[in-house]
């Protein structure tokens, strides 16, 4: 429950393609009702089983041209070819309310983002080793060979910004790793700053109690 005037956290978790980011957010959302993800626009085809709205706005390249001129985006990037970007209204609003956000962007984006807000969380997800994220990747059979390559190829560039973030979670175990990123949630819950708006009456009384 949050309280009026409380602020929410924005999360800001970054990953190479195929270290496990996805599913990870995912339960994260099912476990912390107090979590939000921000759904980002991109110009990507649509992947079998997605949803526009649920998995990604999915926009065209010109509308999406179009919102980068109109001050749209947080932050926005060309990643493979694809635009992707977040709206910058819908996090800052729902910061406003009390909500806890998670951002899902790459490096490029996490650093736009730092740059405008600061006080956020950063997390960077890596694998245990660079053949289990070509396993993945081939694994998951949803991007041609000569992608999943350049992915791999990107992959290592990438992870040369880990150092940039807060936090590195090595996603091996996928319960251990899950385990870590809501541990990262619920400490920053708990520091002081953010409990001592979130209890301000109760510390009032207890301090004229004693």
């Amino acid at each position: 429950m949050t309280q009026a005037g409380e602020q929410g956290t924005l999360f800001v978790i970054s990953a190479p393609s195929g270290a496990g980011k996805t599913s990870l957010v995912a339960e994260m959302l099912k476990q912390d009702a107090r979590l939000g993800v921000s759904i980002s626009h991109t110009t990507r085809p649509i992947r079998e089983g997605e949803q526009d709205g649920v998995n990604y706005h999915f926009v065209s390249r010109d509308d999406f041209e179009s919102m980068i001129a109109r001050g749209d985006f947080l932050e926005h990037a060309d990643v493979f070819g694809n635009y992707y970007g977040t709206s910058q209204i819908w996090v800052r609003e729902t910061l406003s309310k009390g909500r806890d956000v998670i951002l899902e962007i790459d490096w490029q984006g996490a650093e736009q983002v730092r740059r405008l807000i600061p006080e956020c969380v950063s997390i960077f997800i890596v694998p245990p080793s660079a053949e289990i994220l070509r396993e993945r990747l081939t694994g998951r059979g949803t991007d041609a060979p000569e992608v999943v390559e350049r992915r791999l190829a990107e992959a290592s560039e990438e992870c040369s910004h880990a150092l940039e973030f807060d936090y590195l979670v090595v996603n091996d175990d996928f319960a251990v790793a899950l385990a870590d990123l809501l541990a990262i949630v619920r400490c920053h819950r708990l520091r002081m700053p953010v409990q001592q708006a979130r209890h301000e009456g109760l510390l009032a009384r207890l301090s004229g109690a004693l």
